[in-house]
């Protein structure tokens, strides 16, 4: 896996330190360090990616080389210390892996990491495959240590999860850091960070000349049409050529760009003055094609440039093959690709649900439950649970950041005091950036419940362990930190732990938590169906069945499931959880060898 081989080409280089905060497609980086770890890598899952960038960058300052992985809305919570650490610099290497995800397929936004590498005036490598990723991120800490810098690295999920066989060097690179000199240059203040600015514009046509004879930055083929492209689209034009039978050294000049910024100005220009008209092939923004543009302008070269802002590539989702073949054979004037036709039924639409079994159905159920009659709006958060705003639970208003749910039903209160404002929220997510919006909260006497959803893992990114799990990704067990005891300690007065299995508990700990005047707070709190062994299998008795449906409408378990007139559990989803147990008013519902 592209992730795998970030991983190892980081080891092979020498990494020290590596940090990072879970998010698909970034995640197996940092999992696959710790499964190789030769015996000298600290690794850490950190509270969040601020967090984890300033731990790299401390180690950094001792000459450590370091990595910290994150995906691209991650980078946002990492900008803060990132753009300070431009102007400061660092002396080991340090390289900050960013994992952007086209689609989006698991992101909220289709952020272009080039962009911030641009804004923060940092370079940036663009990895097109697996095998060039694990050569490339050795070359990024060598350019991090020569310009005393971080550097982005920017794969994309079809970088991060495509496979590719790769010939591995088990060699591994010797790095012993010198230590923490003391020294005035790593304290930000307004006169040095005005000098650094300085060297940071003087560096940027340093590297763009450097870049340019960069073994990943390449110019191939022929003739007066010209291609320009980068990161994994590069891999689909190449394909695409190959589909259109075209011959790139008589048909087209194929430009290759690993490192958009600084942008390998000399290179470009050589390509553009060989070319009569250049379509830019990339993902997400049209990043490659305004360098070219402003090249054109700046020397006067009559050369058309046809990409994003011409719409004749897409402006937004993934390019593929396919896309790429269509867009091409258009410019190339060649036949349009063929598409082999097979009669193959549609495809069944699977909207993303909860686990059969997950404890964050009866959590949203109990709340539901107990504000029935009551005005009441429902802020989520990102995780698994952000499936509950599907019918037929409907318990997600709001969802727009990690934290951002609790923070949310502070200015819906303050806008609508008449309704009853809940926000929930994981308890991996709690720790990443839910614990200031809960002081807020409290500091200014808003009245909102706050429902913690503790399934005791990170579960959306593939259960990875948090401050409240008592495990570290070096193997060691820790003091489980208490989401009840955090809670306490910030001002929260009213606070239930509750198991959300227990539906008769889990509603009058909503009614409660309801009723409070101030900040109150509901900990739902049972394990997630992927770390915790399965209960009894449940049936549905059909003597005792009415057919009401009741089980289906209200809680939407995809175990439960209609067979012709009747209602039935399917045994190979079935968790034995029991919820539908409390929902059917006719007691139809009953574990496999349990009384009827």
């Amino acid at each position: 896996m592209g992730n795998q081989a970030i991983a190892l080409g980081a080891i092979r280089a020498g990494v020290g330190v590596v940090t990072g905060y879970p998010g698909t497609p970034s995640t197996e980086i940092l999992e696959s360090v710790a499964e190789h770890n030769p015996g000298h890598i600290y690794v850490e899952w950190s509270v969040n990616e601020k967090s984890a960038l300033e731990v790299a960058a401390g180690a950094a300052y001792t000459g450590q080389r370091t990595m910290v992985t994150m995906k691209q809305v991650g980078l946002n919570v990492a900008s803060d210390p990132l753009m300070s650490l431009a102007y400061i610099g660092v002396k080991g290497g340090m390289v900050v892996v960013v994992a952007d995800d086209p689609g989006p397929i698991s992101s909220q936004t289709e952020q272009d990491t080039r962009h911030f590498a641009a804004f923060a005036k940092l370079p940036i490598f663009d990895p097109t495959s697996p095998e060039e990723a694990y050569e490339m991120i050795g070359d990024a800490f060598e350019y991090s240590e020569k310009y005393g810098t971080p550097v982005l690295f920017r794969p994309t999920t079809r970088v991060c999860h495509g496979r590719a066989s790769i010939e591995t060097d088990a060699s591994i690179a010797i790095v012993k850091p010198e230590g923490f000199i003391k020294d005035p240059k790593w304290t930000i203040f307004p006169r040095l960070s005005y000098a650094n600015h300085l060297k940071l514009e003087a560096r940027t046509p340093v590297l763009a000349e450097e870049f340019s004879t960069y073994r990943f930055n390449e110019v191939e083929g022929s003739g007066r049409r010209g291609i320009a492209t980068g990161g994994v689209s590069y891999a689909y034009t190449k394909e695409a050529l190959a589909r259109l039978d075209a011959d790139s050294e008589a048909d087209c000049r194929l430009l290759k760009i690993a490192t958009p910024h600084p942008f390998p100005e000399p290179l470009a220009l050589e390509f553009l003055q060989s070319v009569d008209e250049v379509l830019v092939v990339e993902e997400l923004d049209p990043v490659i094609e305004k360098e070219l543009i402003q090249l054109c302008g700046k020397y006067h070269l009559p050369v058309q440039i046809y990409g994003k802002l011409t719409s004749h590539i897409q402006q937004a989702g993934e390019n593929t093959v396919e896309s790429v073949a269509k867009a091409l054979a258009a410019y190339l004037d060649k036949p349009a690709p063929q598409v082999t036709a097979f009669d193959l039924p549609p495809l069944p639409i699977r909207p993303p649900v909860l686990c059969a079994g997950c404890p964050h159905r009866a959590s949203f159920y109990a709340v539901k439950q107990a504000m029935k009659g009551k005005k009441a709006v429902f802020s989520g958060d990102i995780g698994c649970y952000t499936l509950g705003n599907a019918k037929p639970l409907e318990m997600v208003d709001t969802c727009l950041c990690m934290g951002a749910g609790i923070t949310i039903a502070q200015g819906l209160q303050r806008a609508e005091p008449d309704a009853i404002h809940f926000a929930f929220v994981g308890d991996s997510t709690f720790f990443h950036t839910g614990i200031p919006g809960v002081v807020n909260a409290v500091y200014n006497e808003t009245r909102i419940v706050v429902v913690v959803l503790d399934n005791a893992t990170t579960a959306m990114t593939g259960f990875q362990p948090h401050p409240g799990t008592g495990s570290t990704m070096m193997g060691n067990i820790s003091a489980k930190i208490s989401i009840e005891a955090v809670l306490r300690a910030i001002g929260v007065k009213q606070i239930e732990t509750i198991d959300p299995f227990d539906q008769p508990g889990a509603i009058a700990a909503a009614s409660r938590a309801a009723a409070f005047d101030g900040v109150s707070a509901i900990i739902y709190k049972a394990p997630c169906i992927a770390v915790a062994p399965p209960g009894p299998m449940h049936v549905v008795d059909p003597d005792l069945c009415t057919n009401c449906k009741r089980c289906i409408r209200e809680i939407g378990c995809p175990a439960i499931v209609k067979d012709g007139d009747k209602v039935r559990i399917d045994p190979a989803l079935c968790y034995g959880c029991t919820l539908c147990v409390d929902i059917c008013p006719f007691g139809a519902i009953h574990a496999v060898g349990g009384a009827k």
